[in-house]
């Protein structure tokens, strides 16, 4: 023979010989069981549509193409560089601050030197007016820049003709480390 239940299970009241719920208390104990049950289906839900998210994230970033990563990463190093680390200082070229448009500008552009599209010493704050209508405003670009990193490094990068053939992981660890850098700085966190 079973052990017979002292307490009942939902007002935690003394049964009576035989008992094992007040009679009154059945509707409300079946009705806590039932919404019990309902929040760990809710739970359950939330926590597979998690998993989907999470597998769809992984299939894409699985499918993207070196030059989707390079992209990415391009524009996660550009961010970085207009909005944190330039982000008080004017114009490379013009030397002006101004309430317009800024741009991350290449002293050597992406298409003569893609080797060093993700070389931060190649980039630096620019104004749109220098970036876009006058094609980068290289002669001043070129004089600010031997002023900022010297004139060795500067020679350097103009010299420097090696091609470069970037990987999957390492387009992945520019991208994630400039993103890293930029949400560091947009809690208030040193970087």
């Amino acid at each position: 023979m079973g052990l017979l239940r002292k307490n009942c299970p939902h007002c935690l009241g003394k049964l009576e010989n035989g008992q094992r719920i007040h009679p009154a208390c059945i509707d409300p104990w079946l009705e806590a069981q039932q919404a019990k049950k309902e929040r760990a289906d809710a739970k359950a839900a939330r926590m597979a549509a998690k998993v989907e998210r999470a597998s769809v994230r992984a299939r894409k970033e699985a499918i993207k193409t070196i030059a989707d990563l390079k992209r990415e990463a391009q524009t996660a190093m550009n961010r970085w560089i207009v909005q944190v680390r330039d982000a008080d200082k004017p114009c490379i070229s013009c030397g002006r601050h101004h309430q317009g448009q800024w741009h991350a500008g290449h002293y050597l552009s992406r298409g003569s030197a893609p080797q060093h599209a993700l070389n931060p010493m190649n980039v630096w704050k620019q104004c749109a007016p220098c970036n876009t209508y006058l094609h980068g405003n290289l002669i001043p670009y070129r004089v600010r820049l031997i002023e900022l990193i010297g004139l060795e490094a500067v020679e350097a990068i103009e010299n420097d003709n090696a091609p470069h053939k970037w990987t999957r992981e390492g387009l992945i660890e520019v991208r994630d480390t400039y993103r890293a850098k930029l949400k560091d700085i947009q809690k208030g966190e040193p970087c």
